[in-house]
């Protein structure tokens, strides 16, 4: 079900593209890979799970973009199925699945270069991510989880014969994403994702 609803948006957004009329708008598909670094409030928390740092998880989904023409300035926003590395405990007894339905919104800046931007153009981005929870999951008397992720990213990029798009950024936690069940005697704990994002998009 969770797949057929991200097709049912992948077609959807496709729809409104064919259906524009504005010079400067494309919509397009999207995958690429994420990195991901859980950062933890509380040294104790950490060493509960395996290695957090630097895990490797994929993304897919569907993007569209404007840009006011000449001048280079636009928006962009996708629709992202996340994958996120699952956290595990130390004994391997309980895992914590990490699946995500991703919108990043993105003001983004084309640097038009002479005599070649239409074979190729760098371009910066900036703007905030919402990522909602899919998967069910905690880890009992441990963590638990919340529902909603939001982040900040920052990134570069280039187009590519003006349909070919590859990024990196990085994006700064601003939420918690887990917090630590309060045992007695023990602190409580928080921890919040920061993650590097690699993608490559085709816009029509």
């Amino acid at each position: 079900m969770k797949i057929k609803r991200l097709l049912f948006i992948a077609i959807a957004v496709m729809l409104m593209g064919t259906t524009a009329s504005a010079s400067g708008f494309k919509f397009g598909i999207k995958a690429g890979a994420n990195f991901n670094s859980l950062h933890f409030s509380e040294e104790g928390l950490k060493n509960d799970f395996k290695d957090s740092d630097n895990r490797t998880g994929y993304n897919l989904g569907v993007m569209c973009e404007f840009t006011v023409p000449v001048i280079g300035i636009g928006v962009d926003a996708s629709v992202m199925y996340v994958h996120r590395p699952t956290l595990e405990t130390q004994d391997g007894s309980q895992k914590f699945k990490r699946d995500y339905l991703e919108i990043p919104v993105n003001l983004k800046y084309k640097l038009g270069l002479p005599a070649v931007s239409h074979i190729i153009s760098p371009y910066i981005f900036t703007g905030p991510s919402f990522a909602f929870k899919m998967s069910k999951s905690e880890i009992e008397n441990l963590i638990n989880d919340k529902k909603c992720d939001i982040a900040w990213n920052l990134g570069l990029g280039v187009e590519l014969v003006k349909h070919v798009q590859i990024g990196a950024s990085y994006g700064w936690g601003i939420t918690k994403i887990v917090n630590k069940i309060a045992k007695e005697g023990e602190p409580a704990g928080t921890g919040r994702n920061n993650c590097w994002t690699v993608t490559a998009a085709y816009l029509f």
